[in-house]
């Protein structure tokens, strides 16, 4: 009797097949709620207005209570209350809103708690990365109504490490230990682990929920920025150095304690000096507890 033939696990099967549980995490998750979805496609007309959008945010109460409550924050500091959903959407600006509806449904959904990644660190380290970007697009003169572009892009670029830790668990604990222990960058641990990282992950969400624009490329390019040739250079790279900043200096835990060092090119094409973000380091803190709010939604 003949044994059967006996199977071989390539590293290249492996990837696929932690590929395909990924997915289906993700394909198992609450899709973005039918507003959010939306939002995100009305306001990719030029041509929207604050009626038109308030139309669709109207429909949805929850979102209306997010969206009043951010702009009645701490973080944007108005002396006067605001209660009309069409003038907040004037202040706050269409752009601001679509990624504010875009970043409470992510995080929404990826609030559970898991071992390995501290969710609570792992915020505080997407908000500084949020935080830092804003500032750093204020520094580079972008409109104020577009600033808010560059901090979804730092608040998101990481949720690709949310499901790849909810999925395995004891191998990203491995993978966290690794990268800790050999003093290296947790994306390249995540490559030895996995054979995968947590920028194939984002990418994969990033399809499954149909975003796009800078925020996607800043989940799927930050750690892959050689080749990029996309239109996002300003955002993505500020993503990129403030994610290093917001690491090194152990603001909240992404598992990331010793990032690889990035390009000097990259401070080169932001046109910024090396040292703004030290320079900014008294506000920085105090921006991320106003930034609070968007986990509080």
């Amino acid at each position: 009797m003949s044994s059967a033939p006996l199977k071989v696990i390539t590293e290249e099967s492996m990837k696929a097949d932690i590929s395909h549980k990924i997915d289906e995490y993700i394909s198992n998750m609450p899709s973005l709620p039918v507003s959010v979805a939306k939002v995100l496609e009305i306001c990719n007309n030029p041509q929207v207005s604050p009626t038109d959008l308030n139309q669709v945010i109207s429909l949805d109460p929850v979102l209306v209570g997010r969206v009043l409550k951010l702009i009645n924050s701490a973080y944007y500091g108005l002396n006067r209350q605001v209660t009309s959903m069409v003038r907040a959407i004037i202040m706050l600006g269409i752009n601001t809103v679509k990624n504010l509806a875009l970043s409470s449904a992510v995080i929404g959904n990826f609030s559970v708690k898991t071992q390995g990644l501290d969710m609570e660190g792992f915020w505080r380290h997407s908000l500084c990365t949020g935080v830092l970007c804003k500032l750093l697009a204020a520094k580079l003169g972008i409109d104020v109504k577009q600033r808010e572009e560059y901090f979804t892009a730092g608040l998101l670029h990481d949720i690709g490490k949310i499901p790849l830790n909810a999925v395995f668990r004891k191998e990203y604990m491995m993978a966290l230990g690794e990268a800790d222990r050999d003093r290296a960058g947790l994306i390249l641990a995540e490559r030895h682990v996995f054979g995968y990282d947590h920028c194939a992950a984002g990418e994969a969400i990033v399809k499954a929920w149909k975003l796009d624009g800078s925020v996607a490329d800043a989940i799927i390019y930050h750690h892959d920025y050689a080749d990029y040739t996309g239109p996002y250079e300003s955002v993505l790279y500020s993503v990129i150095t403030a994610n290093r900043y917001a690491s090194v200096h152990d603001i909240g835990f992404s598992g990331d304690r010793h990032p690889e060092k990035i390009d000097a090119a990259i401070w080169d094409k932001l046109g910024v000096s090396r040292d703004f973000f030290n320079e900014t380091e008294d506000i920085v803190m105090q921006e991320i507890e106003k930034a609070k709010v968007f986990l509080k939604l």
